[in-house]
């Protein structure tokens, strides 16, 4: 008989491998390389990530560790922009070759049939070598050798089958670049080398278990997974979430009670804890797509919502804006908050001010 994990248990088991419980103190690429990477659609929000999960963080050094190239924002799981460490972009973006190329097909398929990829790879890499390039400036070059081609169709195809690395200074602290790419070898000077899937899972529980198959499959983008795991099972424990299904988990890996208090922590638009599972309700509880429509999330949206973790489960979603002296941070709550809860929740949000926007006046709203 399999154990059982509650909802709090396996909230709790998630925090901490998400270091969510206690804010780590380690080097910023020993937990980007903890966590496999963070999601890194948006250019600086994954400053917000770091600094809920790491004590004392300084941003600029984040930042600069991008132009040193300790640190790499390239596609990688479910086709999607990760900050990465350069060891792992070079063994993850492999692994996630097929996942790339069906994202492509998906929506690119019709307008790149026909195309020599290998062809279509080079001539990319011809181009990018010169000078990284934006898409928009690739695509158009690429019409020369591929003339009467889509050139959005082409900068997507490169995307897919020459793995390129977006380069900053995009990404670096407070400032802005165009979304430049070269290639990944060529930017670190080092061959790409995939690490073999069993290191993946296990690399993957380790920062997000006990997870179910189906998890690990919604995080990574891969598929028939099972007999990863399958094989992974004699050296892994298993127990049960409470509808059944089957979580592995690492055998030494930390596993907090249930009780332990979890603090209030702010979690950015793409934040890990929210996309690293196909089941989310570890972390959301019992709230629905129409919460979220609610507060302005719904299916037509073009945001996603950055979340408040209160007690370990996402209760608020929060914004800022700002004027040249002012910033401000304003909550809304999905369920009443208690006096010790709002308090929290004010507290940790004038901390976020203040890293986010030091200069500038802080004030917080509840809507």
């Amino acid at each position: 008989m399999r154990p059982v994990l509650t909802r709090r248990a396996l909230n709790r088991v998630t925090l901490a491998r998400q270091l969510l419980l206690t804010r780590a103190r380690m080097p910023v690429p020993a937990a980007v390389a903890h966590l496999v990477g963070l999601p890194a659609q948006s250019p600086q929000t994954w400053y917000v990530g770091l600094w809920s999960r790491l004590a004392d963080l300084d941003p600029v050094a984040a930042g600069a560790l991008l132009e040193r190239r300790e640190l790499i924002r390239i596609p990688a799981m479910r086709s999607t922009l990760h900050l990465l460490t350069a060891d792992d972009a070079l063994a993850l973006r492999p692994l996630t070759q097929l996942v790339i190329e069906r994202s492509t097909a998906g929506g690119f398929g019709r307008h790149l049939d026909g195309i020599d990829r290998g062809a279509l790879a080079a001539a990319a890499r011809d181009l990018v070598e010169q000078t990284p390039r934006t898409a928009g400036e690739l695509g158009r070059a690429l019409t020369e050798d591929f003339p009467g081609r889509d050139p959005g169709a082409l900068a997507q195809g490169a995307r897919a089958w020459l793995p390129m690395v977006q380069v900053p200074p995009r990404a670096v602290l407070q400032r802005s670049g165009p979304a430049r790419q070269a290639p990944l070898d060529t930017w670190l000077d080092r061959p790409l080398a995939a690490m073999a899937l069993e290191q993946l899972v296990i690399r993957y529980l380790a920062a997000f278990g006990p997870a179910t198959v189906r998890d690990v499959q919604a995080w990574s983008g891969l598929t028939r997974l099972a007999e990863v795991l399958e094989g992974l099972r004699p050296r892994l424990e298993v127990f049960a979430d409470p509808d059944g299904a089957e979580l592995f988990d690492l055998p030494d890996a930390p596993r907090p009670p249930p009780d332990t208090p979890a603090p209030v922590r702010f979690l950015y638009d793409f934040d890990n804890l929210l996309l690293g599972y196909a089941d989310r309700r570890r972390v959301l509880g019992d709230l629905t797509s129409a919460d979220y429509t609610a507060h302005g999330y719904g299916p037509t949206s073009q945001r996603q919502p950055s979340s408040v973790l209160v007690d370990g489960t996402v209760t608020a979603t929060w914004t800022i804006t700002t004027t040249p002296g002012t910033a401000a941070l304003t909550i809304r709550s999905f369920r009443a908050l208690g006096r010790s809860e709002f308090n929290d929740v004010g507290a940790e949000g004038k901390a976020l001010l203040a890293f986010l926007h030091p200069h500038r006046t802080p004030t917080i709203r509840h809507g």
